[in-house]
């Protein structure tokens, strides 16, 4: 069976968009996913980057184009109320589901990610923050641990420290066979690599992103 790694926050639009074309994505292929909840803000910060969110024209394109995204997929994507938003309550929440560090069962599973992803953006525009909806939404996924304890908080700085480290630097990323495939657009090549694709092999996963002679770089 094939490992692959989901690295996703729940504030984005692409990774709510990946998760729900992962399953087609992995069609005919025997996997097993793990999904890493991780704080994209903090991933941003020590790349010294904005959002899309915060640059207003980049915004406006990325809502227009995510809305575009669901229509071709054929699914159900309701921006939330405010955006961006404090994720972490539903971070907390997300590894606060799954069993402490190093027991069985210690990353969440697909139907918690999914309910996470709903309650942002299958949520009829409400807002992602609301205390009665995080009090149902935690009520219903159960946490094994308190989404609010000591554990549950290193354990998102431990897992969004890890995913830098890897080279991740958006969501959704996912990891295969130690290569890092970013965004809902690198499905296609994702399942590509799983069937084999002599291409991976040719060394020119490694060449693509190495200078190329005559090209000027600023420094």
């Amino acid at each position: 069976m094939k490992q692959l790694t989901f690295y996703f926050d729940p504030i984005s639009p692409y990774a709510a968009l990946g998760f729900e074309a992962l399953p087609e994505a992995l069609a005919g292929h025997s996997v097993e996913v793990t999904y890493r909840p991780i704080l994209f803000a903090a991933l941003l910060q020590a790349l010294g980057q904005k959002g899309p969110a915060e640059i207003e024209a980049k915004r406006r394109w990325t809502f227009r184009q995510v809305a575009w995204l669901a229509h071709t997929q054929g699914v159900v994507l309701d921006p939330p109320a405010e955006h961006p938003f404090n994720p972490l309550p539903l971070l907390r929440l997300a590894w606060a589901c799954a069993a402490p560090e190093g027991q069985p069962g210690d990353t969440p599973g697909r139907w918690v990610v999914e309910q996470l992803f709903h309650h942002v953006w299958r949520g009829a525009g409400a807002d992602a923050n609301d205390a009665a909806r995080l009090a149902a939404l935690r009520e219903r996924l159960a946490p094994q641990q308190d989404p609010s304890s000591d554990a549950v908080k290193q354990r998102l700085r431990r897992e969004t420290e890890a995913a830098l480290a890897l080279g991740v630097f958006g969501v959704p990323t996912v990891v295969f066979e130690g290569r890092l495939f970013w965004g809902q657009d690198a499905l296609p090549m994702l399942r590509a690599a799983l069937a084999g694709d002599p291409w991976f092999r040719s060394g020119a996963w490694e060449a693509a992103s190495q200078p190329r002679p005559g090209v000027v770089r600023k420094h």
